[in-house]
């Protein structure tokens, strides 16, 4: 598309420059003639009317006022040979008659006098080709600025849709969720924005499939495994060869169909792609309260964490967990006061803001606009945490940001669950699966 767009407007200010510069050039050429066979005209009539004056009066025609005619009085006259014929017969002639192509202009005065001028037509033509010269430099400045505009235009259109195309791999491979900027163009950025929303769709199915799959797994294992026990104390109880030997042979069908269920859960999560999931931030803000809880308490700062139980995110676990132990373990080295641990919907779209915030002096001015680049640091650490903690959220499709430098100010923004795709309504907690043989019905399994 790049290479078609900058032919297609190439071409275009090609057309426009010859269909005008062509004719501009031919009338500036024509104009520049003109002006000068006008001058040497306005010259002949101004000699004729010296000499028709000069016999009126009586007054000899002198060689000094045809030697005057002959240069010019004007500034960029040309050298003119000048022949004047008076009534009666005499003839005054002045400068060398020009070789080449000449201009020659002649006029009767009333007196009937003859006054003819002849100047070479070489100069003229110069400043013709001059006129064409500098049409023909505007025309090549004008394809120049139609070059630049065409590689400009074609990388705007371009580049926008590169990315497009490679958001819409990752989405097909299922590593991330597509984060598109806004390229000005209206049509791009609606394909854009769809891609987005499909993109959040598909990251919620695939979250409440992956989720399906583990709660299924999980409650499918449970009654397996009371099972398997069942089989194993009728091997253990019974003397009659005979039933032992059917409940081995049950109890390996038994471990062959959990053989099944796990293979079946390994294919699936490797068919989905990417790691993301619907996690329950309560439950990971939970764990790192524990974690590092008494850390901050032996510091003698609080510790606050307000997460609503409801809210969701599509996230990996552990991905998610790294970036907010980096969070605090950066607020615990550097921060002061109360750390806060909040979470907000962010947005109409259900993304959800994670903010990480303490009372502390905040981030200096030098190091704010570079302190997710590797190495920047105030000493005393590598550099590589927030850095890796920014990544670790590209990579789910999240963004990290410092939100305010004083007091500081971490968010953590993610995409939501939507509430069409939770998986908690797609396999509610609570269903119970019961595994009944045909015969018999002794075994019955509530799900936790």
């Amino acid at each position: 598309m790049r290479r078609r767009v900058l032919l297609a407007t190439i071409s275009a200010v090609a057309v426009a420059v010859i269909l005008l510069g062509v004719p501009l050039g031919i009338f500036g050429a024509r104009y520049v003639l003109a002006i000068e066979e006008q001058r040497v005209t306005d010259r002949v009539d101004t000699l004729a009317r010296s000499v028709d004056g000069a016999i009126e009066r009586g007054d000899p025609v002198s060689e000094a006022t045809v030697e005057r005619a002959s240069t010019g009085t004007r500034e960029n006259d040309l050298l003119a040979h000048v022949e004047v014929t008076l009534p009666d017969g005499t003839s005054l002639v002045a400068g060398a008659m020009p070789s080449g192509p000449v201009i020659q202009k002649a006029a009767f005065t009333d007196g009937r006098a003859t006054v003819t001028m002849t100047v070479s037509a070489v100069g003229a033509y110069v400043k013709s080709a001059q006129t064409v010269v500098l049409v023909v430099i505007a025309g090549i400045v004008a394809i120049g600025a139609g070059i630049a505009m065409a590689v400009w235009q074609a990388n705007r259109l371009s580049a926008p849709l590169v990315y497009l195309a490679a958001s819409a791999e990752q989405l097909g491979s299922g590593q991330v969720r597509p984060r598109l900027e806004p390229s000005g163009v209206e049509e791009i950025d609606l394909v854009a924005a769809e891609l987005v929303r499909s993109a959040d769709r598909l990251a919620g199915r695939l979250a409440a499939e992956r989720q399906f799959t583990q709660d299924a797994s999980h409650q499918l294992r449970t009654p397996l495994t009371a099972l398997t026990m069942r089989l194993e104390e009728i091997t253990l109880a019974s003397d009659d060869p005979e039933v032992v030997e059917e409940a081995r042979i049950s109890l390996e069908q038994v471990e062959r169909l959990v053989s099944v269920v796990d293979d079946l859960l390994a294919a699936s999560r490797r068919s989905s792609g990417g790691t993301t999931e619907a996690v329950n931030l309560a439950e990971v803000m939970h764990q790192q309260e524990e974690e590092w809880g008494p850390t901050f308490e032996r510091a003698g700062r609080p510790l606050v964490v307000d997460v609503p139980a409801e809210h969701r995110v599509l996230a990996t676990p552990g991905a998610l967990a790294q970036i907010i132990a980096t969070l605090l373990e950066n607020s615990l080295k550097y921060g002061d006061g109360t750390t806060t641990v909040r979470s907000r919907p962010s947005g109409p779209k259900g993304a959800l803001a994670i903010e990480v915030a303490d009372e502390g002096p905040g981030v200096a001015d030098d190091i704010a606009a570079k302190i997710f680049e590797r190495g920047t640091t105030t000493g005393g650490s590598t550099g590589l945490g927030l850095a890796l903690a920014r990544d670790l959220a590209a990579a789910d499709g999240g963004r990290l940001e410092l939100a305010q430098r004083r007091p500081p100010v971490f968010a953590l923004f993610l995409a939501g669950v939507p509430r069409t795709l939770d998986p908690r309504l797609v396999l509610p907690p609570g269903t119970t699966i019961s595994s009944r043989g045909r015969r018999r019905g002794w075994l019955h399994h509530h799900g936790e």
